[in-house]
């Protein structure tokens, strides 16, 4: 399988960080927020990668390369004028062939098992498959509605605390059919949440949720960093808990 990583965003909410870098340059846990998206992309045998760029794109290829010392082959997409989450996968489908195919938003880190979520969206015969976690506060995420079979049957951006029907919420890992490609097209479609979700939805395709109870850390904000911080290093005491009680025992 091949695999997109989003990182042409600009990230407007954490000026002036990236008045000088990208979102995704960004470092978190000593690291770009996009390493984290490749490494990850990595472990679960993805090979060959394309990643969009647009604000300061010379920062990301000068780091990233082609990719050979990451162990993959990676295929840089350049957006003059941002085209949107579906108008990158537009903008690829040369690319990215007939072959089902990964997209992940590079200023994300999740630990979605991506191997896990490929055998769950090949099993069910889905068109679109979305990664979702459950979050206590979702209002500043897309949250979905599930049914029995782990259909998506409703979704929504970012609703008020009034309007929250559901705790699970789009982590920003996608699992794609190439048959995807007839709802970016027609009309032209720009963003995935807002546009293709809707249409999938409409259409009563196979659009599935893959429940995972790991976690998705977000950087839109200087908020959102605080916080992702604070769960990395909660996650670290609690491994360091978990090593103790585990020696402890032995």
């Amino acid at each position: 399988m091949k695999a997109v990583v989003l990182a042409a965003g600009r990230g407007d909410r954490l000026r002036p960080l990236t008045d000088r870098l990208p979102k995704v340059m960004l470092e978190f846990d000593g690291r770009p927020l996009l390493a984290h998206s490749l490494e990850q992309l990595r472990r679960h045998g993805l090979r060959e990668v394309a990643i969009n760029l647009h604000h300061l794109p010379e920062a990301i290829v000068r780091y990233f390369g082609d990719g050979e010392r990451w162990g993959m082959r990676i295929h840089y997409s350049y957006e003059a004028e941002l085209l949107g989450t579906a108008g990158t996968l537009r903008n690829l489908e040369a690319f990215l062939g007939r072959e089902p195919f990964f997209l992940l938003y590079g200023d994300n880190v999740t630990d979605c098992d991506l191997s896990r979520l490929a055998r769950f969206h090949r099993n069910r015969a889905a068109i679109a498959t979305v990664a979702v976690c459950w979050l206590e506060n979702p209002c500043s995420c897309g949250i979905v509605e599930i049914d029995a079979s782990d259909r998506i049957v409703r979704y929504q951006e970012k609703p008020r605390p009034e309007d929250v029907f559901s705790h699970y919420i789009n982590a920003g890992v996608y699992c794609f059919e190439p048959e995807i490609g007839r709802y970016l097209s027609d009309p032209p479609a720009s963003d995935l949440s807002l546009h293709v979700l809707p249409r999938l939805l409409k259409d009563r395709a196979a659009v599935l949720a893959y429940r995972y109870g790991g976690y998705v850390l977000k950087f839109d904000s200087f908020e959102d960093w605080e916080i992702s911080q604070n769960v990395l290093a909660e996650r670290r005491r609690a491994g360091r808990r978990r090593k103790v009680q585990s020696v402890s025992k032995a």
